[in-house]
């Protein structure tokens, strides 16, 4: 099946990336997926929900991320339910390829 270019994995917006790294190993909620960013960077990269949530839309549309709502009832989350994210199949293909191509952009150029 031939790829759009928009699912195209060397064509990952850096926030795209990010996310993508954070829903890597584990299913996260989106506050949780702020905080990784924001802990793994030391504080200098930072995702707001108004870009957050976009961007997941856009993820789970190319089938990179999927989605469920938790188990918890509204009053132990003061009111609102948790939507929580892990990686799909395509989402980790993607950041395979996207690591090959860093890889061999590295030995191309140790190379001289």
């Amino acid at each position: 099946m031939a790829r759009k270019k928009s699912d195209d994995p060397l064509d990952l917006t850096p926030t795209e990336e990010m996310v993508l790294y954070a829903v890597r190993d584990r299913e996260r909620y989106g506050l949780e997926i702020i905080d990784a960013i924001a802990k793994a960077s030391n504080g200098k990269r930072k995702i707001g929900f108004s870009s957050l949530y976009p961007t997941l839309k856009k993820l789970e549309e190319k089938g990179f991320v999927t989605s469920r709502w938790g188990d918890e009832t509204p009053e132990e989350l003061t009111g609102a339910r948790r939507r929580y994210y892990v990686i799909a199949g395509e989402g980790s293909r993607a950041l395979d390829e996207r690591e090959v191509f860093l890889t061999g952009l590295t030995s191309v150029t140790a190379m001289g």
